[in-house]
């Protein structure tokens, strides 16, 4: 590990502690070095607060200000170079005069893309781009996906039998409840997924048979915005009760675009197996997580088959 990789590996460290607060801005983590000596550091805390770099700056001890026009600063993401709920950061390295700028990969948000990098290079400052990029692009994809692809990053969720069963067949709610796979720890683990996503779909008919909460009560952060996917339409769950009258949030069907006027940056789609098929074979799909429990069912609603994915899109199977 190289010497610029080592701090930006420490940036992304304190970038994570935002995870369930930055939304709808990315986790971005900032350190501020002196020959060898970290003087400062910082992450973005929360949206609508200060960024990672002021934070960072802010940090270094009065006695040792002097020092940052000696100093590199390492941030995960390019620093912003627009004014929003707070000044540009660009700005800021340029007032304090640091010497040297390393950053983990480009900003692709059209207010940025490029600009910051450029005020900085303008000013004098060496600048260094794409130290551990992968990492630092992964880090934030939900946001980078959302300003590249131009809709949300989809999460594809579901629990499984161990012969490969969703459900058993229930025909109403009077059939009883659905099969609960999840054990106490695999159930902790789905509302962590849950907090870390802006918003969160099922179908009309899982809708209809368990009424589900579809909250993340057994993790701190907020809870996502449940929707309903009801004869194509998306629906936000407060208004299925008076669907017929409320007008349609989008005729789109199964089209990241109907997110659009929402603005939402992340989806976890939890099913049922007809909702979670459309969206694998539309191919509208950026992570998937297979919750396989032990018990045998026998019968019942096949899960989804998935295969290798020729893109390399990450799938991950937890074990109840």
């Amino acid at each position: 590990m190289t010497e610029d990789e080592k701090y930006m590996a420490r940036c992304l460290q304190l970038a994570r502690q935002g995870e369930l607060t930055t939304a709808p801005n990315p986790m971005v983590g900032a350190v501020v070095v002196h020959r060898g000596r970290i003087i400062g550091e910082g992450w973005h805390r929360a949206y609508g607060g200060p960024h990672a770099e002021v934070n960072a700056i802010n940090s270094v001890r009065p006695e040792d200000q002097h020092l940052l026009s000696q100093a590199t600063i390492y941030v995960s993401l390019e620093p912003c170079s627009h004014w929003g709920k707070t000044p540009p950061c660009a700005e800021l390295l340029v007032e304090k005069k640091l010497r040297r700028v390393v950053v983990g990969c480009l900003d692709p948000n059209e207010k940025v893309a490029g600009r910051g990098i450029r005020r900085l290079r303008e000013a004098g400052a060496e600048v260094v781009v794409g130290v551990m990029e992968k990492e630092c692009w992964s880090l934030n994809r939900k946001f980078m996906t959302f300003h590249t692809l131009h809709r949300p990053y989809i999460t594809l969720k579901w629990a499984q039998s161990a012969d490969g069963f969703i459900d058993s067949r229930r025909q109403s709610s009077s059939d009883g409840e659905p099969v609960h796979f999840s054990t106490p720890w695999t159930q902790t683990l789905v509302h962590r997924l849950r907090a870390t996503h802006q918003a969160i779909l099922v179908g009309r008919r899982t809708y209809e048979l368990d009424r589900p909460a579809l909250t993340n009560r057994l993790w701190p952060g907020a809870s996502p915005k449940p929707f309903v996917l009801h004869h194509g339409r998306l629906v936000a769950m407060e208004e299925m009760a008076t669907e017929d009258k409320a007008p349609p949030t989008s005729l789109l069907p199964l089209s990241a675009a109907l997110f659009e006027s929402f603005g939402y940056q992340s989806l976890l789609v939890e099913g049922g197996a007809q909702t979670l098929r459309s969206f694998l074979e539309a191919d509208l799909w950026d992570e998937l997580y297979i919750e396989q429990s032990d018990i045998v069912l026998k019968a019942g609603i096949r899960a989804p088959e998935i295969k290798i994915d020729p893109k390399g899109r990450p799938i991950h199977v937890n074990f109840a």
